[in-house]
């Protein structure tokens, strides 16, 4: 038998998994209560962030903040269009992509599930303190900026 592989540094991607996991056990009931899956509440969260842009999102860019891969976004926007929460449409400037964007009924039920959302991030920050979640949204954003590919840093330097 082999020896036990050791490492020195704890399972960081078990450990960000773990946390999601713990954050969701507060947020799943209520999506449940309303219908919708992890998948489909990140992309009407999207959309909720970006509903004040009449021409709608593109579905890439959808896909990419919702963290979603393009064959399960169109499997996902299928059903929240059948649901009537989602709208989709061609872009007017070129044909060969989608624009989305919530209706008012998707709009109405991200406003409803913030108000839950948030007073779980209030009781987070009381517990947490406000100035260590403050750190610790710092410090995940300085693990995805430092994971990035080099392409994409090197893109981002030349706009």
């Amino acid at each position: 038998m082999s020896e036990p592989t050791h490492f020195v540094h704890r399972n960081l991607p078990r450990l960000l998994l773990e946390a999601r996991e713990a954050v969701m056990q507060h947020t799943r009931p209520s999506l449940r209560e309303h219908g919708l899956s992890d998948q489909q509440w990140r992309v009407l969260r999207v959309l909720g962030e970006h509903a004040s842009d009449p021409a709608g999102v593109e579905t890439g860019r959808v896909a990419r903040e919702a963290l979603l891969l393009g064959p399960s976004l169109t499997g996902v926007l299928t059903r929240m269009e059948r649901d009537g929460l989602i709208e989709r449409e061609r872009c007017p400037q070129d044909a060969r992509r989608t624009v989305v964007r919530a209706t008012r009924a998707g709009l109405t039920l991200v406003s409803n599930l913030s108000t839950t959302i948030e007073a779980h991030y209030a009781w987070m920050e009381k517990r947490l303190g406000e100035a260590q979640l403050a750190q610790l949204y710092l410090l995940l954003d300085s693990v995805i900026a430092l994971e990035q590919p080099l392409e994409a840093v090197e893109s981002d330097k030349a706009e």
